[in-house]
């Protein structure tokens, strides 16, 4: 069993410790079964052999040692072609977390909705019908009907939207920006929706293409999932995805190894995400029961030879093989309650995630979280693949990397939009509890201007 970290936070209250506590004084939660974080991963090769999903960060390799401050990337290759590529010196590693954070609420999966029981002097929802537009209204174009600028509504069609987001011709609610989102950038794409349980969207993503300085192509994409106790979890879903992207895709063109890139970027998204919690927008809404902002983020970039991955939270980047009879495999380890149950060998996972505590995140980006503890690992697939990297909004729903490839449609890498929409499609068809986002990277990354076909 691990030695039991130092905390300064009771895993499942969340109230204060003293150090040298056994047991938590306000729920009697037993300390000693809160395991210490496993390690960052070391490069390895993918050669249709992988680790076993949860096995412990001591079965890799060891990390092959930095090459000298300022070398070049891309940089020749070694003699020996498993060796890892040079990079940029890496991050020392951080002590473990101490807090946990809930990314919803620990009492289970939402309830299924209520049968409507109709009433005899109502009708049956469906029955309701729009009010009839104003034909003065309705006579003129689109456009002039909703002024300069201005939004149409999507029932009735004719009325203007207000900034509250209502029709003031018929008072319907309009669909938010957030909503459904939908991106295709060259080879890659990304899709969000709100799901059927949530009233807003607090997921975000954005993708990208660069060039490295030899020239060879580059893509990047990264997803971000708002931490739905906290204030403001949807900007700051946003402003990570925001900032992450745009640091990646400026240092690569520059020079910068992947991997330093990626750890760099995850960097610069949590003193995005830290800058929110100092708005007045946020003084604002702050509640009792709410903290500062924050998110958890995933992001991959994928080059020509390598596959790099970073993470901190529960957001997942999975990989499947275009030849599907080679193994599928999960890239990142969870930072949370559950992940480091499986990692100490205390439960195994159908255990773990089926704790109430399972989703308590052991990390996260935010002005409150304890440690900034950015994973970083690196791959050389040996075969073309595709890079799923999402949300718990959907590997809830295809948790195994096997049922990851199974709901992948196998013309991934061709039609990357469409086979998001089938990701997003079937975490809704499952029940779409949370907000469902999903990104496609296609490896090798094909050069800028090819899309989909």
């Amino acid at each position: 069993m691990s030695q039991m970290p130092q905390l300064s936070a009771c895993p499942s209250c969340e109230e204060p410790l003293e150090s040298g506590d056994r047991f938590c004084g306000a729920c009697g939660y037993d300390l000693s079964a809160v395991p210490e974080r496993p390690q960052d991963n070391p490069t390895i090769t993918m050669n249709g052999s992988v680790p076993a999903q949860g096995a412990p960060a001591g079965e890799y390799p060891e990390r092959p040692p930095a090459p000298p401050s300022g070398a070049p990337w891309p940089a020749p290759g070694p003699a020996d072609p498993q060796a890892p590529p040079a990079g940029g010196p890496m991050p020392p590693e951080a002590p473990p977390a101490a807090g946990v954070r809930f990314d919803r609420r620990p009492d289970g999966p939402a309830a299924p909705p209520e049968t409507y029981q109709p009433q005899p002097d109502q009708p049956h929802p469906d029955e309701y019908l729009l009010q009839a537009p104003d034909p003065r209204v309705s006579a003129q174009p689109a456009a002039p009907a909703a002024g300069v600028g201005g939004k149409v509504c999507v029932a009735c069609r004719a009325g203007r939207v207000d900034d509250d987001g209502y029709c003031e011709n018929c008072g319907h609610a309009q669909p938010r920006e957030r909503d459904h989102m939908e991106q295709e950038s060259g080879p890659m794409a990304a899709v969000s929706d709100r799901g059927l349980r949530h009233h807003r969207n607090e997921d975000a993503f954005a993708i990208g293409t660069t060039a490295l300085p030899d020239g060879t192509p580059a893509s990047v994409a990264i997803v971000c999932d708002g931490v739905s106790s906290a204030t403001r979890p949807d900007d700051a879903s946003q402003a990570a995805s925001r900032a992450a992207s745009e640091a990646v895709l400026a240092a690569l063109p520059r020079g910068a190894h992947p991997q330093q890139a990626m750890h760099d970027a995850i960097v610069a998204a949590s003193r995005a995400v830290n800058s929110l919690a100092e708005e007045p927008a946020t003084a604002r809404e702050q509640a009792p029961h709410q903290n500062a902002p924050a998110c958890t983020i995933v992001g991959a970039v994928v080059t020509s030879g390598l596959l790099i991955v970073g993470w901190v939270g529960d957001s997942r980047a999975y990989w499947v093989p275009v030849d599907r009879s080679a193994p599928p495999a999960r890239l990142t380890e969870d930072d949370s309650w559950a992940a480091q149950m499986v990692a100490a060998g205390l439960m195994n996972e159908a255990e773990a995630y089926a704790d109430e505590r399972a989703h308590a995140i052991t990390g996260w980006l935010g002005a409150d979280a304890y440690e900034l503890e950015p994973h970083t690992a690196a791959f050389k697939p040996d075969r073309p693949g595709v890079v799923v990297v999402c949300t718990d909004g959907l590997w809830n729903y295809a948790e195994a990397a096997e049922e990851m490839a199974r709901v992948l449609p196998l013309d991934a890498t061709a039609q990357p939009l469409h086979s998001a929409r089938v990701l997003v499609g079937h975490a809704l068809d499952g029940g779409g509890h949370d907000n469902v986002t999903v990104a496609l990277v296609p490896f090798p990354a094909v050069p800028q201007g090819a899309g989909s076909a």
